[in-house]
């Protein structure tokens, strides 16, 4: 693996923390993007890379967005992320999560960990065994905040599309409205059934071809194969699985007016923006229409380091609170003739003082 700060996704990254555990065969990536706003909040993805450099990317990546994301969503963290660079057949162990808590325990707080791919509630209560610096953990009460932040992830999600279709098709609700998820896991899964709910018609996709199958049975909606998602003819395509699929040929492949969806780090490069903008496809910023889930672990968080109760009802508020963010990027692409990436992360660059 190449020198960390010559990697072009390093962006002045504050620590950079490579993770390996012999014992218990741990090998791992922790990265703080910034931590202007407070300690950098960020989940664990545990995923096999068949070369490892591109777990290096996504930690890079996805900590950088993090300290997007939680700046935009007005919470006082910065960002993190951690990636666990699993085998071929994704061997997780006790011994393995034990000695991720004890990585995370040693930075001192300077991160705080949660789930993300490949990590489940029940992975982050055994790391909260050996380090506070952990979220998403099991709440008691209706009115609690925390858990397993997917559904607040799909709750946010849905709210953006709802006002990429106001904002795009002058629509004021979603019946009708054809969307394409791609995805169909806690998140993607939890979008669409929001939107059936709502009268929208749907076509689901995931490389689990079963699952979206059984989804789509539910749902009454239509179903097409990994590969065909994005080439449907919809209004909006909401990408909700793994990131960089909007390059050069996959925005070529596009028949939407609206891409909103919550995986992170939707574009594959910086250009891929401007490449969306001059199609006339509106892009919802991955890291603001996706920050329900961290809204949700980080009041959780927040509410158990200073000994107070996480209240459900300030997630919900911030979260109704993305569609207002969005409106406003875009209000200022429109005016602006730029990209809304683009006036996203100028926005967020200047939160974190790095404008």
């Amino acid at each position: 693996m190449t020198a960390f700060w010559t990697e072009p996704d390093f962006d002045e990254h504050e620590m950079v923390q490579f993770v390996h555990h012999r014992e218990s065969g741990l090998t791992a990536i922790i990265a703080v993007h910034s931590s202007h706003l407070g300690p950098g909040a960020g989940g664990t993805r545990f995923w096999h890379y068949p070369d490892p450099k591109d777990g290096l990317r996504d930690a890079l990546r996805l900590s950088r967005g993090m300290s997007y994301k939680n700046a935009m969503a007005g919470l006082p963290m910065g960002g993190g992320k951690a990636v666990i660079l699993a085998d071929k057949a994704k061997t997780k162990t006790p011994a393995m999560l034990a000695a991720f808590g004890d990585a995370v325990e040693a930075l001192g707080g300077r991160y705080v960990t949660a789930e993300d791919v490949g990590i489940s509630e029940a992975d982050m209560v055994a790391v909260s065994k050996h380090t506070a610096h952990v979220s998403g953990l099991p709440v008691s009460g209706e009115d609690a905040a925390g858990g397993d932040p997917g559904p607040f992830t799909a709750m946010g999600i849905y709210h953006g599309i709802r006002a990429a279709v106001r904002h795009k098709l002058g629509k004021d609700s979603v019946t009708g409205v054809h969307v394409a998820v791609q995805g169909t896991g806690s998140v993607g899964g939890g979008v669409a059934k929001l939107l059936a709910k709502d009268g929208a018609k749907l076509t689901l996709a995931d490389m689990h071809e079963e699952r979206a199958a059984s989804l789509a049975r539910e749902l009454g909606a239509d179903c097409v194969g990994a590969d065909a998602i994005m080439t449907v003819a919809c209004d909006v395509f909401s990408p909700n699985a793994l990131g960089a699929i909007l390059d050069d040929d996959g925005i070529a492949r596009l028949d939407c007016a609206i891409v909103a969806g919550g995986a992170n780090n939707q574009l594959a490069r910086p250009e891929h923006g401007q490449a969306l903008f001059e199609r006339d496809i509106l892009f919802a910023p991955d890291y603001v229409i996706n920050a329900g889930g961290i809204i949700s672990v980080a009041t959780e968080y927040l509410a158990r380091r200073d000994g107070t109760p996480g209240d459900i009802n300030e997630v919900r508020k911030r979260i109704a609170l993305i569609p207002e963010r969005l409106e406003q990027i875009w209000q200022e692409s429109d005016a602006g003739k730029t990209s809304p990436d683009v006036v996203a992360d100028r926005m967020a660059q200047k939160m974190i003082g790095r404008s």
